[in-house]
């Protein structure tokens, strides 16, 4: 058996998220489709994560192993003359026995994108959250210093989270303004169910005068509801997945 990596990206707007459903559209469920009849057989894909619906990707990672098949090389050629638009191949490649797109990961990067300006952008409502109220992006910046390192984070995912340890470590949290945009990239070791939006629509919150509990008695509370709202899908995309020098 092979094992093929596939890289790809996806507008996530007319998608009910990665993970397969019965009668909904969902990516992992339209690959695995499109690879049935490029190859004749059914596989089952596995990718570094489940984007929610909405949620876009700039680089999502997957793998499947097959009996048979095209080269891996020629894999992008091939899927991107069949696949629907909103989904893209970027590179494909043979991976090692041992990689699993989701296991292998080391960090993840997500970008959450808000626009700041009385109107709406009608070209950009797709892909970032419209926040017309006026945004402090200091007090957002030095909120978001605050999450970064190892922590318990049950404050910031879903109080519906079936995962017991909710700890995870935030390597890094940035945000970089860009015209009347304001983009929070958020890199980690993993997330938890609806963790970055709930962090982006705390320290909006926060920014906004909202919320005024300090962020680490939010984290140290251990209850959803001390956080803040939790950010419209659209404006969040999986940025990259890294999986370290030597891929695997």
């Amino acid at each position: 058996m092979a094992k093929i990596k596939l890289e790809l990206a996806y507008d996530g707007t007319d998608f009910h998220g990665f993970a397969r459903q019965r009668g909904l559209r969902t990516v992992q469920g339209t690959i695995e489709e499109t690879l049935r009849r490029v190859i004749g057989q059914s596989v089952e894909v596995f990718g570094s994560g489940r984007t929610d619906a909405g949620v876009h990707a700039r680089h999502q990672v997957v793998h499947w192993e097959q009996s048979y098949g095209p080269p891996p090389e020629r894999y992008t050629h091939v899927l991107n003359r069949v696949l629907p638009v909103d989904i893209v191949a970027l590179r494909a490649s043979a991976a090692e026995p041992g990689f699993h797109a989701r296991f292998s990961a080391v960090r993840k990067t997500y970008r959450y994108t808000l626009q700041r300006a009385p109107q709406e952008d009608v070209f950009t409502r797709r892909y970032a959250w419209h926040q017309p109220e006026l945004l402090d992006v200091e007090k957002f910046r030095a909120a978001a210093a605050e999450l970064v390192g190892t922590h318990d984070f049950t404050s910031f995912c879903a109080a519906s989270t079936p995962v017991e340890d909710k700890t995870r470590t935030v390597f890094d949290i940035h945000v970089v303004e860009r015209g009347t945009y304001c983009d929070l990239y958020c890199t980690g070791s993993g997330f938890l169910q609806y963790m970055v939006r709930i962090i982006t629509g705390t320290l909006v919150d926060i920014g906004q005068g909202r919320l005024t509990t300090p962020i680490q008695e939010v984290l140290q509370g251990k209850d959803r509801r001390l956080a803040g709202r939790t950010a419209s899908p659209h404006g969040l995309v999986l940025w990259n997945v890294d999986y370290g020098e030597s891929g695997t």
